[in-house]
């Protein structure tokens, strides 16, 4: 199972999720969906690239969902989400090349931080103001 800091029940009410006619068979089953799992994903690390946002065009089901994300430098990549994790499958928005062969990531932050040293200063500077703000709590 795919780990996020994000739980998937504190999105905002305004996904599109529940209006998408597609996926109103699950209701009330205990059925996975990658979608919800994406879209966690995205919420997660939006701060730090310049777009990011779950396909509308590729299909979502159970098992998959596409992931489009532009990175500070202005690179494009369609990134496929499974239970093995994410990987790039495209180098533009909203498309799959079967011949690429990339590695899968644990987490979104392993592909980024692989992809875009823009993110990862901008994810690095965003902890740093963490940590600085717990510390200041604590002394106070």
């Amino acid at each position: 199972r795919m780990e996020t800091d994000c739980n998937p029940m504190e999105l905002p009410n305004n996904t599109g999720f529940e209006e998408d006619a597609d996926y109103t068979d699950f209701e009330g089953t205990e059925v996975k969906d990658m979608r919800l799992e994406a879209e966690a994903v995205v919420n997660d690390v939006l701060f730090a690239v310049s777009n990011m946002f779950v396909s509308k065009t590729l299909p979502c089901a159970e098992d998959v969902a596409y992931i489009n994300v532009e990175t500070r430098e202005r690179n494009r990549y369609c990134l496929e989400l499974t239970e093995a994790g994410l990987r790039v499958v495209a180098y533009d928005f909203d498309q799959t090349d079967d011949r690429l062969q990339t590695p899968y990531h644990e987490t979104v932050y392993s592909l980024l931080d692989s992809l875009s040293p823009a993110y990862r200063e901008v994810f690095g500077n965003a902890l740093l103001q963490r940590l600085e703000a717990l510390k200041k709590e604590s002394q106070s």
